[in-house]
């Protein structure tokens, strides 16, 4: 429900098709969609990283990085939080599956570590069936 004073959230879709290029261009418009926002560095560093992680997962591990698949991102920007969607075309994934990258068997292993970032700064974080969909929420503190 939209308070008095509160702009309509801005939204932003985009079917990236290579993972160099997109991935930056939608961390730039989403960056400013936040800074208009007020959104502040922390919250900026915490979002721009976290969409990093995602959209370069969707693309390596959903896609395994096949030429012509593509990686669907939406957003929805608010004044107090912002949805981010993130959804590859490969088979999923449980994210259960992922090794804790803290545990101690698991310190020199890769896997993992951008789950727990992502876990780490955004307020929700939820893979949905098959797991091909990521959902994100930044909320403001």
């Amino acid at each position: 429900m939209a308070t008095a004073g509160a702009h309509p959230p801005s939204q932003i879709r985009v079917t990236l098709h290579e993972m160099r290029t997109d991935v930056e261009r939608v961390q730039r418009e989403v960056e400013g969609a936040i800074r208009a926002r007020g959104y502040d560095d922390d919250a900026a560093f915490a979002i721009r990283l976290c969409l990093e992680e995602a959209l370069v997962n969707a693309f390596r591990h959903g896609n395994r990085l096949e030429p012509g698949l593509t990686v669907e991102f939406r957003a929805e920007i608010g004044d107090r939080s912002c949805t981010f969607e993130v959804q590859d075309q490969g088979e999923g994934f449980d994210p259960v599956g992922v090794p804790d990258p803290t545990a101690d068997e698991n310190l020199e292993i890769p896997s993992g570590r951008g789950i727990m970032l992502m876990r780490a700064y955004m307020s929700e974080v939820e893979y949905l069936d098959p797991g091909n969909r990521l959902r994100m929420v930044f909320t403001r503190r």
